[in-house]
């Protein structure tokens, strides 16, 4: 008989106190017994509330940044003894119900890495929340980097996403950037040691207490991308 998987979710965390709690509870019950909160210096109640639901918590003393927060997921994960590690936003962006759709594939052996995809039609992205800016320059920036990389995803800037332990023990995440861009960063890392990167259409809804990054946030990223993509290529 197969050993079954241990999955570990991590949810890297900074001022979710709004959505920490509602993100948390519609974790199918398979899964929320292994769950890791990394605060990154929130200045809100994230880590009260995430003491409250009793849940795995590590905190930054200070904001490290978005890239840092998940080196931190991954590593603790790792120790856990996580043979799948989920990394799903506490901003409740993200129905935790596809958890074990994204896992399904890495236990049967079909990928390495699930992502979950938050394009489907643009019509329904747009309903969905996403400003007509990001979906404009996600479908920019994706469709380089297929080109680049010889993949045909639709989807390479999700923050819904699944890994087998071998890639992230193989993947240098220290030398990764500790900023927004650390999410490319890894795929293209991946890509380089043969991983298989698969993906699942899983909606994403851009709600008033959801987090995102700004209009200014949002160029920086998009030119760290360009600049990532062209290091990548050369």
């Amino acid at each position: 008989m197969k050993k079954k998987k241990k999955v570990v979710v991590v949810m890297p965390a900074y001022n979710a106190a709004r959505t920490l709690e509602q993100t948390f509870n519609k974790i199918p019950e398979e899964f929320a017994s292994n769950v890791i909160v990394v605060d990154d210096g929130s200045k809100d109640q994230t880590v009260k509330i995430a003491q409250k639901l009793k849940l795995k918590l590590i905190t930054h003393q200070k904001n490290l940044g978005y890239g840092a927060n998940q080196k931190t997921c991954y590593k603790n994960a790792l120790k856990l003894g996580a043979d799948i590690i989920v990394m799903l936003h506490p901003d409740y962006q993200y129905d935790p119900k596809y958890i074990k759709y994204l896992v399904t594939p890495i236990v049967d052996g079909s990928f390495d890495i699930m992502l979950g995809s938050r394009i489907r039609t643009r019509k329904e992205t747009l309903a969905n929340g996403m400003p007509r800016y990001k979906y404009f320059a996600n479908r920019f920036l994706t469709l380089l980097e297929n080109l680049s990389l010889g993949l045909n995803l639709s989807d390479y800037h999700t923050g819904y996403r699944a890994y087998h332990r071998k890639i992230l023990e193989r993947i240098n995440l220290d030398k990764l950037s500790n900023d927004f861009i650390f999410d490319q960063q890894i795929l293209f890392s991946a890509h380089l040691i043969n991983a298989k990167i698969g993906e699942i259409y899983t909606p994403c809804f851009y709600r008033a207490n959801s987090s995102s990054i700004n209009f200014k946030r949002s160029i920086k990223y998009g030119i760290s991308i360009l600049l990532n993509l062209f290091y990548y290529l050369f």
